[in-house]
C-alpha cells in the first residue's frame, strides 16, 4: 500500500498567486485603487500579508501583475502573420474589441487607467512592462507589412497604431457606440485605406 500523497508546493504556490491576483482585480474594480490595501487583498485571496511581500514589493506591483496576467500580455506576443495584412488585422480588432466589451475584463482596467493617469509611477510602469512590449510586437508585423509592399513604407508606425486604437478607446471609455466585430473590421478598413501599401515615400 502507498502512502497518502504528499501536498504539492508549487501547486499550492501557484494556486495561492492566482487568488491573490483574482483578489487584487476584484477589489480594485469595487472599491478603486486607492481604497485597496495590501491587508485587503490578502484577507480576499485567504493568505497571510507575508506571502504578498514575498512575491510583489508593494500594493502597485500585485495589482500591476495582475491586470498583466487579465489582459494575458505577461509575455513576450507577437501578432498573427499569415502575409494578409488585412486579415491578421481583423483577427487582432476583432479579439480586442471582445476583450474590451467583456465586463470581467473592462470593470477592473478602466479602474486601472484611471489610477495609470494619476500616478506617474504606474504610468511609468504600465509603459516599460506592458505598453512598449505589446506595441513593438504590434510594429514588428506593420514593418513585415511594409516589406511586402501591403502598408505604406514611408508610413509612422506610431500613427498607424493610433489611428486603428485610438477611436476603440475612445468608444470603451466613453461609451458612445456598441464594441461588435463590425466595428472592429471598419476600424481595420479605415487604417488600411489612410496607409495604402505601394508607396514608396
Amino acid at each position: 500500500m502507498t502512502g497518502p500523497r504528499k501536498p504539492n508546493p508549487a501547486l499550492r504556490s501557484e494556486r495561492s498567486r492566482q487568488a491573490i491576483l483574482g483578489a487584487a482585480r476584484d477589489l480594485v474594480s469595487e472599491l478603486g485603487y486607492a481604497k485597496v490595501s495590501v491587508e485587503a487583498i490578502a484577507a480576499r485571496a485567504g493568505v497571510g500579508k507575508q506571502t504578498i511581500y514575498r512575491w510583489w514589493p508593494s500594493k502597485g506591483a500585485v495589482i500591476f501583475d495582475a491586470f498583466l496576467a487579465l489582459s494575458e500580455q505577461g509575455e513576450v506576443i507577437a501578432l498573427p502573420d499569415t502575409g494578409d495584412l488585412e486579415a491578421d488585422l481583423r483577427t487582432v480588432m476583432r479579439a480586442t474589441v471582445a476583450e474590451f466589451a467583456d465586463p470581467a475584463f473592462a470593470a477592473p482596467i478602466r479602474a486601472f487607467n484611471l489610477e495609470i493617469i494619476a500616478d506617474p509611477a504606474l504610468t511609468a510602469q504600465y509603459r516599460e512592462r506592458l505598453a512598449a512590449p505589446v506595441d513593438e510586437a504590434k510594429k514588428e508585423r506593420l514593418r513585415s507589412a511594409q516589406r511586402a509592399g501591403q502598408l505604406a513604407a514611408d508610413a509612422d508606425l506610431d500613427l498607424v497604431l493610433e489611428v486603428l486604437y485610438a477611436p476603440l478607446y475612445q468608444r470603451w471609455l466613453l461609451g458612445t457606440g456598441p464594441l461588435t466585430p463590425e466595428y472592429a473590421d471598419a476600424l481595420v478598413e479605415i487604417t488600411l485605406r489612410a496607409f495604402p501599401g505601394g508607396r514608396t515615400g
